[in-house]
Parts: structure tokens; C-alpha cells; sequence
């Protein structure tokens, strides 16, 4: 230090002696202890050491541990602390600079001086500041990117969540219409003793047709579980296809007709499926509730849109089997996913489901993001 040379930084007369300059670099390293515990403690302990360095003639070393308690004290307290000791230094950096040119009649001391205190003071302000502002920003996307991990986490879990609910559905609208079929004939072949050979054939064609038909739409979907995208639009059910749907749906008490009107356009995939699959399960209910009579299948081709009505009497006790209720959510859900319109209830003596889906490509292409299966 100059001080060691045997004169001052201030004046040749004003000698302190090493001991007496060590008590400032003392001071200001005791201070330094609470840099992070207390930083604004430190620094004020730091402070009259500061100046007392000042007045003996300021030093490199006190000079670098007070702008590390300058650091410390804008980096660990609080944002408006920062700015307070910005404006601070940035004062006493001009009142150095005032002051030294005035005092030592010049500009260049004064500038000089300036220079310096704003390297010491307000340089590890400002360094501080872009820190934590930087810390800040790092904070903020690390939270923004742990906020997008868990909407992509929940984002997952739904679609895991639809999946289910689509393949249920599927599975519930295969299994349950030819089981259901073949349950209700073979049950008819036990239970009628005096049933002759053509009633018997009728019954065991029926049972043997939606045997074949089970096992053949039970191995598509298997296929299509372990294949992923390996969809093959051939296997898919089509309305084509209804008339030997409704050819099959038939009890010895019960019948089933089809009426179409007007002109088939190109259907969407997502629609054909969702019309087949819901006349399926209409007529499954049928099979399983319906009272003696006839049930209308009727599918009207409108504009820009299919009507699907089935009408079937209603059962004389009213009863309900297992599965009903879920064969109604699963018609409602498949309607309601491509903005369509879907009831069920009693009309009269008969029990009547309308859906109406639209055939607007635009609003189906949200289901299965696209695709059909």
C-alpha cells in the first residue's frame, strides 16, 4: 500500500502507520462473515470501515471486500435494496468526483476519482443486479418448464383415459350384440321343446353367423392393439353392412326391418363407425328388452348430416339386464365426440333412440386425433 512507502494517498503530512491500517481491512473481513446470512448487516458493519480506509488513503484490498459487501447486500436482500444502493453509489461516486476536483483543483483528479469509485461502488451493484435478474429469469422457465412437464403428464393421463373409454366402448358394442344373440337363440332352442327343424336351423344359423362375426371384429381389434397404427379400413364395420345386421337381429316373438332414404354421400370414417356401432347396440337392447313385435331400423341420409332412428316396443315388465345402461353412455359418447345429437326414451308404446351426427369433416377430425379404429 502507499501507506507503506511512508506517506499518505491524501496528504504527505497525515502518515498512519501499518498497525493503524490494519484495523479497516480487519473490520471489513470481520463484517464479510455474515455475507449471506446477513448482507445488510455486513454491509452496514462494513461501511464506517469503508470510510475510515477512506481517510487513511484507500487501499486495493478494502477497496475489493467492500464492493463484495456491496455485492452481497444487492444480490441476497431484497429488489428495492438493490435499486436504494444504486442510486447510493452512483451519489457518493459523484460527490467523490465533486469533491476531488475541487479539492485537488483539477478535472482530471476529479474524473479520475470518480472513475474509481464507481468501479468499486456501483460496478458490483450493477453486477448484482444482472445476477439475480438472470437468476430470476432462470427461475421463471425452470417453473414454466416444470409447469409444461405436468400439463404434458395430465395431457397423457386423458388420452391414456380416452383410449380407455374408446376401446371399452368398442369392445362393449362387439361382445355385447353377438353374445346377446347367440345367448337369446341358444336359450330359445333350450326352452322350446316342440320348436321344429326349420326353427332350429333359423336359430343355429343365427347363432353360428354372430359367432363368426364376434370372432372375426374380436381378432381386428386384437390386431389392432398390437399392431398400433396398423388400422385396415376393410374390417372396419360399414352402414352397408346394416341389412345383415337387421337380418340377424331377430327373436321368434320379435322381428327387425330397415328403411334407408336418400343418397348415401362419402362418409367420414369416424361417422360410418359411430351410426354402425350405435344402431348395433340399439338393436342389442332390443334383442335383450323389447316386448313382442317389430323393431324399425330407419337411416336418413340429410343434409349434411345422419338421422338414425330406432324403434322397438317396449318390454311388458320393464326390466333392465346388466349392461344396458352402459350400452346407452356408450351411444350418447359416441354421438356427443362428433358434435352430434343423441336421445333415448319412450315414444308411445315404443322405445325409440335418435342420433343425428353430422358429416362435416371438420368436426370430427378431433376424434383419435384424426383417426378411426
Amino acid at each position: 500500500m502507499l501507506a507503506a512507502h511512508g506517506y499518505s494517498t491524501w496528504s504527505e503530512d497525515w502518515d498512519p502507520s501499518l498497525w493503524v491500517r490494519l484495523v479497516p481491512l480487519l473490520g471489513l473481513c470481520s463484517a464479510m462473515l455474515l455475507r449471506r446470512a446477513a448482507p445488510l448487516t455486513a454491509l452496514a458493519l462494513a461501511t464506517p470501515f469503508n470510510f475510515a480506509d477512506v481517510a487513511f488513503g484507500p487501499s486495493i484490498a478494502t477497496a475489493m471486500i467492500y464492493g463484495d459487501a456491496l455485492y452481497a447486500a444487492s444480490l441476497y436482500g431484497r429488489r428495492r435494496t438493490a435499486e436504494w444502493l444504486l442510486g447510493a453509489t452512483v451519489l457518493a461516486a459523484l460527490g467523490v468526483a465533486v469533491g476531488a476536483a475541487v479539492g485537488l483543483r483539477g478535472v482530471a483528479p476529479g474524473v479520475v476519482g470518480g472513475a474509481v469509485a464507481g468501479l468499486v461502488w456501483v460496478a458490483p451493484v450493477l453486477t448484482a443486479m444482472a445476477v439475480r435478474e438472470h437468476r430470476f429469469r432462470a427461475e421463471a422457465e425452470r417453473a414454466r418448464a416444470e409447469q409444461v412437464a405436468r400439463l404434458a403428464e395430465l395431457d397423457r393421463r386423458a388420452a391414456v383415459t380416452a383410449e380407455r373409454a374408446r376401446m371399452a366402448r368398442e369392445l362393449h358394442d362387439v361382445i355385447a350384440n353377438h353374445l346377446s344373440a347367440v345367448a337369446l337363440h341358444s336359450s330359445a332352442v333350450l326352452k322350446v321343446r316342440d320348436l321344429d327343424r326349420d326353427g332350429v336351423d333359423r336359430a343355429m344359423e343365427v347363432i353360428r353367423e354372430n359367432s363368426v362375426q364376434g370372432l372375426a371384429e374380436m381378432r381386428r381389434m386384437i390386431g389392432l392393439l398390437r399392431e398400433g397404427d396398423g388400422d385396415d379400413p376393410a374390417a372396419r364395420p360399414r352402414l352397408a353392412e346394416l341389412d345383415r345386421l337387421v337380418r340377424h337381429t331377430a327373436r321368434s316373438d320379435l322381428s327387425a326391418n330397415l328403411e334407408v332414404s336418400g343418397e348415401p354421400p362419402e362418409l367420414p370414417a369416424a361417422v360410418e363407425l359411430a351410426a354402425y356401432r350405435i344402431v348395433q347396440e340399439a338393436l342389442t337392447n332390443a334383442l335383450k328388452h323389447a316386448g313382442p313385435g317389430r323393431a324399425d331400423v330407419r337411416v336418413a341420409y340429410a343434409r349434411r348430416r345422419v338421422v338414425i332412428d330406432v324403434l322397438s316396443p317396449l318390454g311388458l315388465d320393464g326390466s333392465r339386464l346388466p349392461g344396458t345402461g352402459s350400452g346407452l353412455v356408450g351411444m350418447r359418447e359416441r354421438a356427443v365426440m362428433l358434435d352430434g345429437e343423441f336421445d333415448a326414451g319412450p315414444a308411445g308404446e315404443r322405445w325409440r333412440v335418435h342420433a343425428e351426427l353430422p358429416l362435416d369433416q371438420v368436426n370430427v377430425n378431433h376424434v383419435n386425433g384424426g383417426r378411426t379404429s
